[in-house]
């Protein structure tokens, strides 16, 4: 993969700094019945590095989801990857007593992750003191969108009707929901109903600003509702929040995943290229407020003759 470039105000081409990437770096999780593997990756210079935390979706693992980490780290950001317990590489069984807290587990990795800052800082060649962590942020894709707004404030809602447990985490001061599942009951199709009982959040306690990014082509089978089941995340929970609304896109936004063709259903380098600038620019601007990259990526977005999106916010 050739790297990318920017072009300055002043017409100088700019290269980011080569990424360094490390896997596996293995933290410790008692309890958890597995040893916690992650991947780092991080741009070979810079100080003061902001950090993303990204969840991954149901069956991945840390080496899912290059496009979206290569781009982060090569434009400043240290990117930690952790791999779930449902990860394909895991094979865990569906009898597993674990598995019906599986999504339990997963915010609780995302912790352990910060709970192991130094370890982690300590395991990548030359990153020992670079890391800013004032500045840290989650990310996520589908399921690992759930995860996200969990650490942002989200709730399960119970069989009875309850509000579950506050799950956030107050180390995470923003967040990125690309692909999030909606609301649960009656929005949900029999089969995610009967397998997925834990996809009933409720985004109204999910104060901390976000970006949800959604495609309007994304009827997902786990919802009878259609593509907009999809900015719940946005349209049920307070601000700050912003939507992207992309257009054309399907569940993995056009090969968000990986870079190989069969990764997706709905190939298409312009919109993961549109997908890894907003994610990068909304996280700039809200970890560094006053930082312009926001606004100019929603206006490139929105302008010429054919549109890649909608942004709206509140």
């Amino acid at each position: 993969m050739s790297k990318p470039i920017t072009v300055a105000g002043d017409g100088a081409v700019r290269v980011p700094p080569p990424v360094i990437s490390v896997s596996p770096v293995v933290l410790s999780a008692p309890g958890r019945g597995e040893e916690l593997h992650v991947r780092v990756s991080a741009p070979a210079t810079g100080s003061q590095l902001p950090i993303i935390i990204f969840a991954h979706g149901f069956g991945s693992s840390l080496d899912g989801y290059a496009p979206l980490a290569n781009y982060w780290a090569a434009h400043g950001f240290v990117v930690i990857q952790p791999t779930f317990l449902d990860s394909r590489t895991l094979g865990l069984r569906p009898d597993d007593p674990r598995t019906p807290l599986i999504w339990k587990f997963r915010v609780e990795d995302m912790k352990r992750v910060l709970d192991q800052l130094d370890l982690i800082e300590g395991s990548v060649p030359g990153l020992a003191g670079r890391i800013d962590r004032s500045r840290i942020a989650a990310a996520g894709h589908s399921f690992g969108a759930q995860t996200t707004g969990m650490l942002l404030g989200a709730r399960i809602i119970g069989p009875d009707g309850s509000v579950g447990e506050d799950l956030s985490d107050p180390r995470i001061s923003v967040g990125v929901l690309l692909a999030a599942a909606g609301r649960g009951g009656e929005d949900l199709s029999p089969f995610a109903a009967r397998h997925f009982p834990y996809m009933n959040p409720s985004f109204a306690e999910m104060a901390a600003p976000a970006l949800v990014v959604a495609g309007d082509k994304d009827d997902s089978p786990l919802s009878v509702r259609g593509p907009d089941w999809l900015t719940d995340a946005y349209t049920l929970s307070p601000g700050p929040k912003w939507l992207v609304m992309l257009f054309g896109a399907e569940h993995m936004l056009g090969g968000i995943s990986g870079y190989l063709v069969t990764e997706t259903t709905d190939e298409n380098p312009e919109r993961v290229a549109a997908v890894q600038r907003l994610t990068w620019a909304y996280l700039r601007s809200a970890l560094y407020p006053g930082d312009p990259a926001w606004p100019a990526a929603c206006t490139e977005l929105m302008e010429g003759p054919h549109p890649l999106g909608r942004v709206e916010g509140k």
